[in-house]
């Protein structure tokens, strides 16, 4: 009877990550697909991608180029939209975009005898504009989230870590159990 529950733990190990992880893009397929009215499945999602990389591409066009600039003038001009615009842009740039925040992984001590320790990503070393010329802002993203704590942390407290961002972000998001 060991053997029967052991192996299926295991089993369920094994399947439950790609479960969860097809059922994730089935219901990304459905989601997109729902919104055209086309009726072959998938079909919604490969416009949408074909379309954001058209954009993309455009986008290096100076022409293309100004209508950009000028949608994202207007949206950063217009109160609520300013906020959810700004905070999603800065968002995916801070992953994709050419000010990539999250590529100095550091390992923060804390507490007075340094038994304790953080990893986050350094998004901002200069904080004179606070009055804080000796703290760097530090991201700590939490696991299993999307979420994160942006704590300002005295520059003894803070080692860079010589890893790849990519592997420490899954790291830390995987709760520690990632073998990246």
């Amino acid at each position: 009877m060991k053997i029967i529950i052991k192996s299926f733990l295991n089993g369920l190990l094994i399947i439950s990550p790609i479960a969860f992880s097809l059922y994730i893009l089935y219901v990304l397929f459905t989601k997109i697909d729902d919104l055209l009215p086309i009726e072959t499945p998938g079909i919604g999602f490969l416009i949408t991608v074909s379309a954001i990389t058209l954009v993309g591409f455009l986008a290096r066009n100076i022409f293309a180029r100004k209508i950009i600039d000028f949608v994202e003038e207007l949206f950063s001009k217009l109160p609520f939209v300013k906020l959810v615009y700004g905070s999603i842009k800065d968002l995916i740039s801070a992953f994709v975009g050419d000010k990539k925040s999250f590529d100095k992984p550091v390992e923060v001590s804390l507490g007075p005898d340094d038994s304790v320790k953080a990893i986050g990503f350094v998004t901002m070393e200069n904080l004179a504009q606070l009055g804080l010329t000796d703290y760097s802002a530090v991201y700590f993203p939490q696991s299993f989230n999307f979420a994160g704590n942006l704590l300002l942390i005295h520059n003894s407290k803070i080692r860079r870590l010589d890893m790849p961002s990519s592997d420490v972000m899954t790291f830390v998001v995987s709760g520690g159990v990632s073998k990246k």
